[in-house]
């Protein structure tokens, strides 16, 4: 029995032929990346040799692929400062900087900021003097239970390290990435609102 064309000139068997050949070519695609991904080396699940720059410093550590830059920082370097919040990456009270961002340490992980600078709250005084930021946020009384005040001054430093005379609109911007549940944010503001001379590194 003939085939009655319709008014479109598309057909069953024209629409098989092209699913078919999408499925082929679907096919080829796949099976060529799963040959790049096969050419990268793996590691893991084991520990591995990680070198992390933090302040400053080396530090060499042997650490599972899976682990956060967090951890890395707090349970192997040593170096406390930042703090595990929400571990969601929605509070900012884990933030470090590396290369100058902001970034939440709880969900970076430690093995792909290799040859980085990472910098925390532990680095940021100099001796006895503390730096700026630290010490607009004890002048303006900028803390209340203090958990979050790390995570508040390095996002507040990345902030003036590129904006060193900061709008309201640029700090509130910068800051919105943290969370202080005990709700001083208007002195949080007022401290950034105050510094002034911060320099990059």
């Amino acid at each position: 029995m003939p085939r009655r064309p319709d008014e479109s000139g598309f057909s069953r068997r024209s629409f098989l032929k092209t699913v078919g050949a999408s499925g082929v070519a679907a096919g080829i695609l796949s099976k060529g990346a799963h040959v790049d991904a096969q050419a990268v080396p793996e590691v893991g699940p084991g520990p591995v040799p990680v070198t992390l720059t933090i302040n400053g410093t080396p530090h060499r550590l042997q650490i599972e692929p899976r682990v956060t830059l967090l951890d890395a920082v707090r349970m192997r370097a040593g170096l406390t400062g930042a703090k595990r919040g929400c571990d969601r990456g929605a509070c900012g009270a884990c933030t470090m900087l590396v290369d100058g961002r902001a970034v939440y340490s709880c969900s970076t992980l430690a093995i792909d900021v290799q040859g980085r600078q990472i910098r925390t709250v532990d680095g940021l005084a100099t001796g006895d003097a503390l730096h700026p930021v630290q010490q607009a946020f004890c002048d303006k009384d900028a803390l209340m239970c203090g958990f979050c005040t790390p995570g508040f001054v390095m996002a507040s430093v990345a902030l003036l390290e590129q904006h060193p005379n900061a709008t309201p609109e640029q700090i509130r911007s910068g800051l919105d990435g943290n969370i202080c549940r005990c709700g001083t944010f208007s002195r949080i503001f007022e401290a950034v609102s105050s510094v002034t001379g911060v320099r990059r590194g």
